[in-house]
């Protein structure tokens, strides 16, 4: 299978694929304009970074598999890779270790003023009164908007801290989600109103997707208390920075912040941004998967992804449709020979019956074979009876979805 590798992987990460008999090709400084022109002839992409837009993947001759290096896919368009039948998977839960501990880091260095105390020693600059001033953690109260892994994760650490750590309550919560949540030291309150009026720290851990866009906004602001503490380790776009600005300059808020709106493409660039550059602001360079121990799990997690599409059994996609429509399921059990299926699709196909899935298991002694087929609507009389008389048919039943 030819690879190409749009970001960097690891020399350990590579060889796994060389030593499966892959043709991989590792071009990292490649961006999103020039993608189009190069990904003729690979049948899959590996992306961190990089952006995979329309055209890409409308240039894309037999590409079908894209693995993005991480949890986000915001940056691939997994829409019209759902159009082409491109399968877009994730490596999630591989940084979440990380993306924590720069979320604590980001959190102290805000409370004890770290970045303005290094940059004004390096200055020659000494000024113990105004950097002596602190809150402080322990018995302070976080919110936490986002309990997946990075979540739990923060949850751990802060309840460390003796932080009292609080989520908004959800319905439908798995027992095994409650109880990694009741051991991470969360407890819940009622609705987001009710977090935010009570926490001095609000961490915001969400994907980004339509329904967080702008999320953190000036009603949002306004619930937090004066003074509070938002942290963003997740995507730029959850917070609308104007609003942000004014919560800082007008109730005290202050904020740790790794990621931002309109970021540069690429690894280095010129970055111009007035919430970036605010007093009120510690920043980081959207580096919270950065550490040495995330990168070597998210590069295995990553491989293990690629063999798993070799193998026919796709992990961790977000493009497929999780409930496909289906008006029946026709179970056929037949005889384990060549050609059997093509019949059974070409009758399908004729009675213009859609097959949203398909599964087909053989039995012991490779003999007989049982097909599950989901199909759109109901199959007539007729065709139940077109697919009984095909002479490798042994049995044909349906079941109303």
């Amino acid at each position: 299978m030819k690879v190409l590798l749009a970001d960097s992987l690891p020399a350990s990460a590579v060889d796994r694929l060389l030593e499966a008999g892959d043709e991989v090709e590792s071009r990292p400084e490649l961006r999103a304009e020039d993608l189009p022109s190069a990904i003729a002839g690979f049948e899959a992409l590996v992306v961190r970074s990089t952006k995979v837009t329309a055209a890409a993947l409308d240039a894309a001759d037999c590409l079908g598999l894209i693995v993005r290096a991480g949890a986000g896919t915001n940056t691939i368009d997994c829409e019209r890779a759902a159009e082409r039948g491109i399968f877009v998977c994730n490596v999630p839960g591989k940084n979440a270790l990380a993306v924590a501990e720069l979320t604590m880091g980001l959190l102290i260095a805000v409370d004890r003023h770290i970045a303005s105390a290094t940059a004004d020693l390096r200055a020659g600059s000494w000024n113990k009164k105004t950097y002596s001033k602190a809150d402080g953690l322990a018995g302070r109260r976080m919110g936490i908007i986002g309990v997946g892994d990075i979540g739990i994760a923060v949850a751990e650490r802060a309840w460390a801290f003796g932080i009292d750590v609080v989520a908004v309550a959800k319905p439908g919560r798995s027992e095994e989600s409650e109880a990694r949540a009741e051991r991470a030291g969360i407890t819940y309150v009622d609705d987001l109103a009710e977090l935010l009026a009570t926490s001095d720290i609000v961490s915001l851990h969400v994907p980004g997707a339509p329904d967080t866009k702008g999320l953190v906004d000036a009603d949002f602001l306004a619930k937090m208390n004066d003074g509070a503490i938002l942290l963003n380790t997740s995507r730029g776009d959850v917070v609308d920075e104007a609003a942000l600005i004014t919560a800082m300059d007008e109730r005290g808020l202050r904020a740790g912040l790794d990621v931002f709106v309109d970021e540069p493409g690429s690894g280095t660039g010129e970055f111009t941004s007035a919430l970036a550059a605010h007093p009120s602001v510690v920043g980081t360079h959207h580096i919270g998967a950065s550490t040495e121990q995330a990168q070597d799990a998210v590069a295995s997690g990553t491989i293990d992804g690629i063999n798993a599409y070799r193998a026919g059994h796709p992990v961790n996609c977000v493009n497929l449709d999780p409930v496909p429509h289906k008006a029946a399921t026709l179970t056929i059990r037949h005889q384990d020979r060549v050609g059997v299926l093509a019949s059974v699709l070409a009758i399908l196909r004729t009675a213009q019956l859609n097959v949203s899935n398909m599964r087909n298991q053989v039995f012991v002694g490779g003999k007989a074979a049982v097909a599950s087929i989901n199909v759109g609507h109901l199959p007539s009389d007729d065709v139940i009876a077109e697919l009984q008389s095909l002479d490798d048919v042994i049995y044909v039943s349906i079941t109303r979805s």
